[in-house]
Protein backbone atom coordinates (compact mmCIF):
# COMPACT_ATOMS: atom_id res chain seq x y z
CA UNK A 1 0.00 0.00 0.00
CA UNK A 2 1.22 3.50 -0.81
CA UNK A 3 1.91 5.71 2.23
CA UNK A 4 3.08 9.30 2.16
CA UNK A 5 4.50 11.59 4.84
CA UNK A 6 4.72 15.33 4.22
CA UNK A 7 7.61 17.22 5.85
CA UNK A 8 6.50 20.73 6.85
CA UNK A 9 7.75 23.60 8.98
CA UNK A 10 8.99 27.17 8.82
CA UNK A 11 11.81 28.01 6.39
CA UNK A 12 15.33 27.08 7.56
CA UNK A 13 14.32 24.60 10.26
CA UNK A 14 16.05 21.63 8.57
CA UNK A 15 13.29 20.15 6.41
CA UNK A 16 15.30 19.70 3.22
CA UNK A 17 18.37 18.52 5.14
CA UNK A 18 16.16 15.92 6.81
CA UNK A 19 14.69 14.92 3.46
CA UNK A 20 18.16 14.61 1.92
CA UNK A 21 19.29 12.37 4.74
CA UNK A 22 16.12 10.27 4.49
CA UNK A 23 16.15 9.72 0.77
CA UNK A 24 19.74 10.68 -0.11
CA UNK A 25 18.33 12.45 -3.19
CA UNK A 26 20.14 15.72 -2.52
CA UNK A 27 17.26 18.17 -2.59
CA UNK A 28 18.50 21.75 -2.75
CA UNK A 29 19.29 23.15 0.69
CA UNK A 30 20.41 26.68 1.48
CA UNK A 31 20.34 29.31 4.21
CA UNK A 32 17.45 31.43 2.93
CA UNK A 33 13.64 31.13 2.81
CA UNK A 34 11.76 29.42 -0.05
CA UNK A 35 14.77 27.46 -1.24
CA UNK A 36 12.40 24.55 -1.96
CA UNK A 37 9.94 25.61 -4.66
CA UNK A 38 8.50 22.31 -5.90
CA UNK A 39 8.00 19.47 -3.47
CA UNK A 40 10.75 16.83 -3.59
CA UNK A 41 9.61 13.22 -3.31
CA UNK A 42 11.60 10.23 -2.14
CA UNK A 43 10.88 6.59 -1.28
CA UNK A 44 12.50 5.45 1.96
CA UNK A 45 12.92 1.86 3.08
CA UNK A 46 11.56 0.95 6.50
CA UNK A 47 14.45 -0.40 8.61
CA UNK A 48 13.52 -3.88 9.85
CA UNK A 49 16.17 -6.33 11.01
CA UNK A 50 13.58 -9.12 10.92
CA UNK A 51 13.52 -9.04 7.12
CA UNK A 52 17.28 -9.58 6.92
CA UNK A 53 17.03 -12.46 9.40
CA UNK A 54 14.29 -14.13 7.37
CA UNK A 55 16.22 -13.68 4.13
CA UNK A 56 19.30 -15.33 5.64
CA UNK A 57 17.30 -18.34 6.86
CA UNK A 58 15.36 -18.71 3.58
CA UNK A 59 18.54 -18.05 1.57
CA UNK A 60 16.61 -15.52 -0.48
CA UNK A 61 18.18 -14.14 -3.65
CA UNK A 62 16.46 -10.76 -3.27
CA UNK A 63 15.39 -8.66 -0.29
CA UNK A 64 12.53 -6.19 -0.75
CA UNK A 65 11.75 -3.92 2.24
CA UNK A 66 8.53 -2.02 2.62
CA UNK A 67 8.69 1.72 1.95
CA UNK A 68 7.19 5.07 2.89
CA UNK A 69 7.11 8.04 0.53
CA UNK A 70 8.38 11.33 1.96
CA UNK A 71 7.50 14.69 0.44
CA UNK A 72 9.62 17.75 1.24
CA UNK A 73 7.12 20.62 1.23
CA UNK A 74 8.54 24.15 1.08
CA UNK A 75 8.68 26.30 4.22
CA UNK A 76 5.40 27.90 5.26
CA UNK A 77 5.15 31.40 6.74
CA UNK A 78 2.44 33.60 8.21
CA UNK A 79 -0.12 34.29 5.51
CA UNK A 80 0.52 31.05 3.63
CA UNK A 81 -3.21 30.35 3.52
CA UNK A 82 -3.65 33.62 1.61
CA UNK A 83 -0.84 32.71 -0.77
CA UNK A 84 2.19 34.39 0.82
CA UNK A 85 5.46 32.65 0.07
CA UNK A 86 3.80 30.41 -2.54
CA UNK A 87 1.75 29.17 0.43
CA UNK A 88 -1.40 28.15 -1.41
CA UNK A 89 0.45 25.72 -3.68
CA UNK A 90 2.39 24.25 -0.78
CA UNK A 91 -0.73 23.77 1.33
CA UNK A 92 -2.32 21.91 -1.56
CA UNK A 93 0.60 19.46 -1.53
CA UNK A 94 -0.19 18.59 2.10
CA UNK A 95 -3.67 17.38 1.14
CA UNK A 96 -2.15 14.31 -0.48
CA UNK A 97 -0.18 13.00 2.53
CA UNK A 98 -1.21 10.46 5.18
CA UNK A 99 0.95 11.91 7.97
CA UNK A 100 2.43 15.35 8.60
CA UNK A 101 5.98 15.44 9.95
CA UNK A 102 6.29 18.88 11.50
CA UNK A 103 9.96 19.85 11.78
CA UNK A 104 10.65 22.29 14.62
CA UNK A 105 13.96 24.07 15.08
CA UNK A 106 15.12 23.38 18.64
CA UNK A 107 18.57 24.97 18.69
CA UNK A 108 20.08 28.45 18.74
CA UNK A 109 22.55 29.50 16.03
CA UNK A 110 23.06 33.13 15.01
CA UNK A 111 24.60 31.98 11.71
CA UNK A 112 21.37 30.34 10.55
CA UNK A 113 18.58 32.76 9.71
CA UNK A 114 15.27 32.31 11.51
CA UNK A 115 12.37 33.69 9.49
CA UNK A 116 10.82 35.14 12.69
CA UNK A 117 14.11 36.50 14.01
CA UNK A 118 14.44 34.11 16.97
CA UNK A 119 13.65 30.57 18.11
CA UNK A 120 10.33 30.25 19.94
CA UNK A 121 9.01 26.73 19.48
CA UNK A 122 5.49 27.43 20.71
CA UNK A 123 5.13 30.39 18.35
CA UNK A 124 6.76 28.49 15.48
CA UNK A 125 4.44 25.51 15.87
CA UNK A 126 1.36 27.74 16.12
CA UNK A 127 2.27 29.59 12.90
CA UNK A 128 2.23 26.36 10.88
CA UNK A 129 -0.81 24.90 12.56
CA UNK A 130 -2.82 28.11 12.26
CA UNK A 131 -2.11 28.27 8.53
CA UNK A 132 -3.42 24.72 8.15
CA UNK A 133 -6.54 25.65 10.11
CA UNK A 134 -7.09 28.79 8.00
CA UNK A 135 -6.95 26.69 4.86
CA UNK A 136 -9.48 24.28 6.38
CA UNK A 137 -11.77 27.20 7.26
CA UNK A 138 -11.66 28.30 3.63
CA UNK A 139 -12.57 24.77 2.46
CA UNK A 140 -15.35 24.45 5.02
CA UNK A 141 -16.90 27.82 4.17
CA UNK A 142 -17.25 26.69 0.55
CA UNK A 143 -18.79 23.43 1.73
CA UNK A 144 -21.29 25.32 3.89
CA UNK A 145 -22.36 27.44 0.93
CA UNK A 146 -23.13 24.30 -1.09
CA UNK A 147 -24.90 22.58 1.80
CA UNK A 148 -27.00 25.67 2.45
CA UNK A 149 -28.32 25.60 -1.12
CA UNK A 150 -29.10 21.88 -0.86
CA UNK A 151 -30.83 22.17 2.53
CA UNK A 152 -33.13 24.94 1.24
CA UNK A 153 -34.47 22.48 -1.30
CA UNK A 154 -35.59 20.20 1.54
CA UNK A 155 -32.66 17.80 1.55
CA UNK A 156 -32.67 16.43 5.14
CA UNK A 157 -29.23 14.84 4.84
CA UNK A 158 -27.78 18.15 3.66
CA UNK A 159 -29.43 19.92 6.61
CA UNK A 160 -27.79 17.51 9.06
CA UNK A 161 -24.42 17.91 7.34
CA UNK A 162 -24.85 21.68 7.39
CA UNK A 163 -25.29 21.66 11.16
CA UNK A 164 -22.14 19.55 11.54
CA UNK A 165 -20.23 21.85 9.21
CA UNK A 166 -21.21 24.96 11.13
CA UNK A 167 -20.22 23.35 14.43
CA UNK A 168 -16.86 22.29 13.01
CA UNK A 169 -16.31 25.75 11.52
CA UNK A 170 -16.86 27.38 14.93
CA UNK A 171 -14.35 24.90 16.40
CA UNK A 172 -11.74 25.84 13.77
CA UNK A 173 -12.36 29.57 14.13
CA UNK A 174 -11.39 29.25 17.79
CA UNK A 175 -7.95 28.10 16.64
CA UNK A 176 -8.54 24.38 17.19
CA UNK A 177 -7.51 21.65 14.79
CA UNK A 178 -10.06 19.46 13.03
CA UNK A 179 -8.53 16.36 14.64
CA UNK A 180 -9.45 17.70 18.09
CA UNK A 181 -13.14 17.99 17.13
CA UNK A 182 -15.54 15.61 18.92
CA UNK A 183 -12.74 13.38 20.20
CA UNK A 184 -11.26 12.93 16.75
CA UNK A 185 -14.45 12.31 14.77
CA UNK A 186 -13.71 12.62 11.06
CA UNK A 187 -16.23 14.65 9.07
CA UNK A 188 -16.25 15.60 5.38
CA UNK A 189 -13.55 13.23 4.20
CA UNK A 190 -13.96 14.68 0.72
CA UNK A 191 -12.39 17.94 1.93
CA UNK A 192 -9.13 16.28 3.04
CA UNK A 193 -8.86 18.77 5.90
CA UNK A 194 -5.23 19.57 6.63
CA UNK A 195 -5.60 19.91 10.39
CA UNK A 196 -7.35 16.53 10.52
CA UNK A 197 -4.17 14.69 9.58
CA UNK A 198 -2.05 13.01 12.26
CA UNK A 199 1.16 14.84 13.18
CA UNK A 200 4.61 13.68 14.24
CA UNK A 201 6.84 16.47 15.59
CA UNK A 202 10.49 16.18 14.56
CA UNK A 203 12.75 18.27 16.82
CA UNK A 204 15.93 19.36 15.06
CA UNK A 205 18.57 19.80 17.77
CA UNK A 206 22.29 20.63 17.89
CA UNK A 207 25.07 18.03 17.85
CA UNK A 208 25.67 18.57 21.57
CA UNK A 209 22.02 18.17 22.50
CA UNK A 210 21.51 14.94 20.56
CA UNK A 211 24.10 13.40 22.88
CA UNK A 212 23.24 15.29 26.08
CA UNK A 213 19.49 14.70 25.84
CA UNK A 214 16.36 16.81 25.44
CA UNK A 215 16.87 20.54 25.83
CA UNK A 216 14.21 23.00 27.01
CA UNK A 217 12.96 23.54 23.46
CA UNK A 218 12.37 19.81 22.94
CA UNK A 219 10.66 19.56 26.31
CA UNK A 220 8.24 22.32 25.28
CA UNK A 221 7.47 20.58 21.98
CA UNK A 222 6.98 17.24 23.73
CA UNK A 223 4.62 18.77 26.27
CA UNK A 224 2.55 20.39 23.54
CA UNK A 225 2.53 17.24 21.39
CA UNK A 226 1.27 15.13 24.29
CA UNK A 227 -1.54 17.60 24.93
CA UNK A 228 -2.65 16.99 21.33
CA UNK A 229 -2.21 13.23 21.48
CA UNK A 230 0.85 13.39 19.21
CA UNK A 231 4.46 12.22 19.51
CA UNK A 232 7.93 13.74 19.11
CA UNK A 233 11.24 12.45 17.79
CA UNK A 234 14.55 14.30 18.21
CA UNK A 235 17.21 14.30 15.52
CA UNK A 236 20.22 16.38 14.50
CA UNK A 237 19.98 17.26 10.82
CA UNK A 238 23.70 17.93 10.59
CA UNK A 239 24.62 14.52 12.00
CA UNK A 240 22.03 12.72 9.87
CA UNK A 241 23.39 14.43 6.75
CA UNK A 242 26.86 13.10 7.60
CA UNK A 243 25.51 9.61 8.33
CA UNK A 244 23.78 9.54 4.95
CA UNK A 245 27.17 9.75 3.25
CA UNK A 246 28.60 6.70 5.08
CA UNK A 247 28.31 2.98 4.45
CA UNK A 248 26.79 0.65 7.07
CA UNK A 249 30.05 -0.13 8.89
CA UNK A 250 31.17 3.51 8.96
CA UNK A 251 27.71 4.58 10.14
CA UNK A 252 27.82 2.13 13.04
CA UNK A 253 31.27 3.33 14.08
CA UNK A 254 30.21 6.98 13.90
CA UNK A 255 27.13 6.35 16.05
CA UNK A 256 29.25 4.42 18.55
CA UNK A 257 31.73 7.29 18.77
CA UNK A 258 28.86 9.69 19.46
CA UNK A 259 27.38 7.35 22.06
CA UNK A 260 24.07 7.06 20.17
CA UNK A 261 22.26 3.72 19.96
CA UNK A 262 20.15 4.48 16.89
CA UNK A 263 20.16 7.16 14.21
CA UNK A 264 17.44 9.78 14.52
CA UNK A 265 16.09 8.98 11.07
CA UNK A 266 15.55 5.32 11.92
CA UNK A 267 13.57 6.37 14.98
CA UNK A 268 11.62 8.90 12.94
CA UNK A 269 10.72 6.36 10.24
CA UNK A 270 9.68 3.79 12.85
CA UNK A 271 7.59 6.40 14.70
CA UNK A 272 5.91 7.52 11.45
CA UNK A 273 5.08 3.89 10.65
CA UNK A 274 3.59 3.30 14.10
CA UNK A 275 1.73 6.63 14.05
CA UNK A 276 -0.19 5.54 10.98
CA UNK A 277 -1.31 2.33 12.72
CA UNK A 278 0.68 0.08 10.41
CA UNK A 279 2.19 -3.37 10.83
CA UNK A 280 4.40 -5.57 8.70
CA UNK A 281 3.97 -9.14 7.55
CA UNK A 282 6.50 -11.10 5.53
CA UNK A 283 6.77 -13.56 2.67
CA UNK A 284 10.00 -15.53 2.44
CA UNK A 285 11.43 -18.05 0.01
CA UNK A 286 14.52 -18.82 -2.09
CA UNK A 287 13.68 -16.19 -4.70
CA UNK A 288 12.67 -13.33 -2.44
CA UNK A 289 12.15 -12.20 1.14
CA UNK A 290 9.73 -9.31 1.25
CA UNK A 291 8.03 -7.04 3.79
CA UNK A 292 4.43 -5.95 3.24
CA UNK A 293 2.71 -2.99 4.87
CA UNK A 294 -0.88 -3.26 6.09
CA UNK A 295 -3.06 -1.44 8.58
CA UNK A 296 -3.39 -3.08 11.97
CA UNK A 297 -6.54 -5.19 12.31
CA UNK A 298 -6.70 -6.30 8.68
CA UNK A 299 -8.07 -9.80 7.98
CA UNK A 300 -6.09 -12.34 5.96
CA UNK A 301 -7.92 -11.93 2.60
CA UNK A 302 -7.44 -8.15 2.61
CA UNK A 303 -3.79 -8.59 3.61
CA UNK A 304 -3.38 -10.99 0.69
CA UNK A 305 -4.91 -8.37 -1.59
CA UNK A 306 -1.95 -6.08 -0.88
CA UNK A 307 0.16 -8.53 -2.90
CA UNK A 308 -2.40 -8.98 -5.70
CA UNK A 309 -6.15 -8.56 -5.99
CA UNK A 310 -6.41 -12.18 -7.23
CA UNK A 311 -5.03 -13.34 -3.87
CA UNK A 312 -7.94 -11.66 -2.09
CA UNK A 313 -10.60 -12.61 -4.64
CA UNK A 314 -9.68 -16.30 -4.64
CA UNK A 315 -8.45 -16.57 -1.03
CA UNK A 316 -8.55 -20.10 0.42
CA UNK A 317 -6.28 -19.93 3.47
CA UNK A 318 -3.11 -18.39 4.89
CA UNK A 319 -0.33 -20.73 6.01
CA UNK A 320 1.02 -18.77 8.94
CA UNK A 321 4.21 -18.90 11.00
CA UNK A 322 5.11 -16.30 13.62
CA UNK A 323 8.48 -14.59 13.15
CA UNK A 324 9.82 -16.05 16.41
CA UNK A 325 8.83 -19.59 15.42
CA UNK A 326 10.29 -19.15 11.94
CA UNK A 327 13.64 -18.18 13.49
CA UNK A 328 13.55 -20.74 16.32
CA UNK A 329 12.87 -23.65 13.97
CA UNK A 330 15.12 -22.38 11.18
CA UNK A 331 12.56 -21.72 8.50
CA UNK A 332 9.32 -23.01 7.03
CA UNK A 333 10.26 -26.71 6.95
CA UNK A 334 11.38 -26.79 10.58
CA UNK A 335 8.37 -24.79 11.78
CA UNK A 336 6.00 -27.09 9.90
CA UNK A 337 7.61 -30.23 11.37
CA UNK A 338 7.35 -28.71 14.85
CA UNK A 339 3.64 -28.02 14.35
CA UNK A 340 4.16 -24.26 14.33
CA UNK A 341 2.64 -23.60 10.90
CA UNK A 342 -1.03 -22.73 11.29
CA UNK A 343 -3.82 -22.89 8.70
CA UNK A 344 -5.76 -19.62 9.07
CA UNK A 345 -9.03 -18.77 7.32
CA UNK A 346 -10.87 -15.66 6.17
CA UNK A 347 -11.52 -14.31 9.68
CA UNK A 348 -7.90 -14.42 10.79
CA UNK A 349 -6.50 -11.01 11.75
CA UNK A 350 -2.90 -10.75 10.56
CA UNK A 351 -0.35 -9.97 13.28
CA UNK A 352 2.83 -7.94 13.05
CA UNK A 353 5.70 -10.24 12.11
CA UNK A 354 3.61 -13.05 10.61
CA UNK A 355 5.36 -14.99 7.86
CA UNK A 356 2.59 -15.89 5.41
CA UNK A 357 2.01 -18.12 2.41
CA UNK A 358 -1.36 -17.51 0.78
CA UNK A 359 -3.31 -20.26 -0.96
CA UNK A 360 -5.85 -19.02 -3.50
CA UNK A 361 -7.83 -20.10 -6.54
CA UNK A 362 -9.26 -17.87 -9.27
Amino acid sequence: MSLTCGIVGLPNVGKSTLFNALSNTKAESANFPFCTIEPNVGLVSIPDQRLLTLAKIAQSENIVPTTIEFVDIAGLVKGAAEGKGKGNAFLSNIREVDLIIHVVRCFDDDDIIHVEGSVDVQRDISIIEYELILKDIESLEKKIQNLSKQSKSGDKEAKSSLDDAKELLAHLEEGNSARSFREGEVLFRDLFLLSQKPVLYACNVSEDDIVAGDNSYVQQVTEYARSQGDETVSFCAKIEAELAELDDDERSMFLEELGIDQAGLARLITAAYANLGLITYFTAGPKEARAWTIRSGLKAPAAAGVIHTDFERGFIRAETISFDDYVTFNGEKGAKEAGKMRQEGKEYIVKDGDVLLFRFNV
